[in-house]
């Protein structure tokens, strides 16, 4: 298709090209027949003149014969001064005087181009007047020779013609070579582009040499197509997440379900042993935990669909004494600076900071540290345990959905693998950080928001 395409338009421009020259060539020529045709009438009009001086003579001399000799004209007639012919050619011999309108006043001498003579069937010829004074008026010489065609000669005119043809084949073939240059690279582009969509080799395109319009075009392919690339890489990999998503989430699901399932069924095997109450507070239990996997299911896709609520002033510090107040299984401490304000949801920052307590409670050996301070214009907020803490590679992976370290699975029974993901969202809704740094003990996470300009310029 490209070839086909190439050599439509090479055929269109070249055609047009060749239109246009065609053109200019009969525009250009009928200008330079115009002005060969005018020097030639003028060399004409001189050579009809000097061959009727000789009659001019005879009439000065009073030997005008009453026939002329021709001498290569196409006729000769002379008029006395009372308006008689006295004198012509053979071929006009009884022929009336042929035309009046010329000599014109004042001009012994003068010539025009003149149609539809009698004498000369309606063609046309080139007339020349001279004029003769003698004592009883003036004498008017009529000779007449042929006309000079629009074309000047056939010999000119085929010179033209080849001359136009000439150059209307050269602009043809630059026109096409030029075309065919031009667009090599536009082809290449094409036949890359193919093999790109048939998932042939690396999505780049092949950028020409020449310094014009086409390598910019490439460039800017070949930047789209990176672009493309990134893009589908993205989208493959939040295919996979959403895969690997999909199947963590049926896998939670499917945990309580199973224990709830396998509750009940021994219970129906053995009515008359099952201890119904223990087994209600087994089945609860397993339904609490179901809950709490919806729950967060439910607050990571509103997080996702990056559903914005109301924004208002959110004081850190009332906000981790509002967090902690309630009794803990380990001792959490706090210290906390007043005004570190910053602009965000109230309820999600707070799920965000219980998300961070609930994590650090299940991993504690016995106290957590919450910090509230601002840095370089910026509001931080900590959570520390004094646990077993997490490895420097691992501190990206413990924000993943439903992710668990097997060395901790054992005392993160009551989470949901859920806490962390959402805690991160979170702080990425509100134009902030949540990243795992270094400690002395245990795991220390660091929050990082905006602070709130005007309500946060208090001192400290």
């Amino acid at each position: 298709m490209s070839t086909r395409l190439g050599h439509s338009l090479r055929t269109r421009l070249a055609l047009f090209a060749s239109i246009a020259m065609l053109l200019l060539n009969i525009v250009v020529g009928a200008f330079v027949l115009f002005g060969i045709r005018g020097e030639v009438a003028d060399i004409r009009a001189h050579d009809v003149s000097g061959k009727a001086v000789r009659v001019l003579l005879m009439v000065k001399r009073n030997t005008l014969p009453r026939i002329l000799d021709a001498d290569g004209l196409d006729g000769i007639q002379v008029v006395d001064a009372a308006g008689r012919l006295v004198a012509w050619t053979p071929n006009l011999s009884g022929e009336p005087r042929q035309l009046n309108a010329l000599p014109r006043r004042g001009l012994a001498n003068d010539s025009a181009e003149i149609c539809g003579l009698p004498a000369f069937h309606e063609a046309c010829k080139l007339v020349v007047t001279l004029v003769a004074f003698q004592s009883d008026g003036e004498w008017v010489v009529y000779a007449f020779g042929p006309a000079i065609p629009w074309y000047v000669s056939l010999e000119a005119l085929l010179f033209q013609i080849g001359v136009t043809l000439l150059l209307v084949g050269l602009t043809w073939f630059g026109v096409s070579r030029v075309v065919s240059r031009t667009l090599a690279p536009v082809s290449g582009i094409t036949r890359r582009l193919g093999e790109i969509s048939a998932g042939g080799g690396g999505m780049q395109i092949p950028v020409p040499e020449c310094d014009d319009e086409i390598r910019d075009l490439a460039r800017t392919a070949n930047q789209t197509l990176e672009r493309l690339q990134t893009a589908l890489r993205q989208q493959e990999a939040a295919m996979e997440q959403q895969r690997r998503f999909a199947a963590d989430a049926s896998h939670d699901l499917r945990s309580p379900i199973t224990a709830m399932r396998t509750q009940i069924e021994g219970a129906l095997l053995h009515p008359e042993d099952t201890e119904w109450r223990e087994v209600g507070g087994e089945v609860l239990t397993s339904l609490d935990r179901l809950q709490a996997i919806v729950a967060d299911l439910l607050t990571l896709n509103k997080l996702d669909s990056q559903v914005t609520a109301e924004r208002v002033p959110v004081d850190l510090a009332g906000l981790v004494r509002d967090e902690t107040a309630r009794a803990r299984a380990k001792h959490v401490t706090t210290s906390t600076r007043e005004g570190v304000v910053v602009s965000g949801d109230r309820l999600q920052l707070a799920r965000l900071l219980t998300n961070l307590l609930d994590n650090a409670e299940r991993h504690a050996d016995s106290r957590i540290a919450v910090t509230v301070r601002r840095e370089d214009g910026t509001a931080v907020m900590e959570v520390l345990d004094d646990g077993a803490g997490i490895a420097p590679e691992q501190r990206e992976i413990v924000f993943q959905r439903f992710t668990r370290l097997d060395a901790s699975r054992s005392r993160d029974v009551g989470g949901t693998g859920l806490g962390l993901s959402i805690a991160r969202e979170i702080a990425q809704v509100h134009n902030g950080t949540l990243t795992v740094e270094d400690s002395d003990t245990g795991a220390r996470f660091v929050l990082r928001l905006p602070l709130l300009e005007g309500l946060s310029d208090r001192p400290e």
